[in-house]
């Protein structure tokens, strides 16, 4: 009689997402995360809330609600974290996971962060005039630029746009290397 069963190996999102949990399973909900996050005000679900909603297994209504788009890595919620939790890399493996389960969720998000995280690989630092240029014309959208005219009058008028400069171009390869074989793990 043979008992040997083969049984299929668990899926990529499934391997994220239990990792996801694991890193989350000591939070006790203090709240610490949302009252120190800069960005909570504009989150649809808290980071306190949405770490809940994972720890219960709720992974379909965390992706849904998006609130790791707004995240701006500051790792503010991290440093203040009284069991130090890894929440912005917990942030991050969320939007990973959404853009590989849910690309056609993901839509505009997706496609910042990827050309925000291109323009910084490329130039070093964040290009601004670069950086909206590629998002524009990757968006394929002749009326968006429009949009954004009178934020970028403004930025340009108080000095705060920026040309590109190759100073730093090419110094961080490493980094991004390391982080796209880290990000195949998890």
């Amino acid at each position: 009689m043979k008992t040997d069963q083969t049984h299929p190996a668990p899926d990529e999102p499934t391997l994220a997402m239990d990792a996801i949990r694991k890193s989350l399973q000591p939070c006790m909900q203090c709240g610490t995360c949302s009252a120190s996050c800069p960005n909570a005000f504009a989150m649809a679900t808290t980071p306190r809330e949405l770490w809940r909603l994972l720890q219960l297994g709720f992974v379909d209504d965390a992706l849904a609600a998006g609130s790791f788009w707004m995240c701006s890595s500051c790792y503010t919620c991290t440093l203040r974290c009284p069991r130090g939790l890894p929440l912005t890399e917990v942030m991050a493996a969320l939007r990973r996971l959404a853009a590989r389960c849910h690309p056609e969720k993901t839509g505009d998000n997706a496609t910042f962060y990827k050309t925000f995280l291109d323009n910084v690989r490329t130039y070093g630092r964040v290009q601004e005039s670069a950086l909206m240029t590629s998002y524009f014309l990757t968006m394929k959208s002749p009326t968006l630029p429009f949009a954004f005219l009178p934020l970028g009058l403004r930025l340009l008028g108080k000095g705060k746009l920026h040309g590109p400069s190759g100073t730093q171009k090419g110094r961080l390869e490493g980094l991004f290397n390391h982080a796209a074989t880290q990000g195949d793990r998890t």
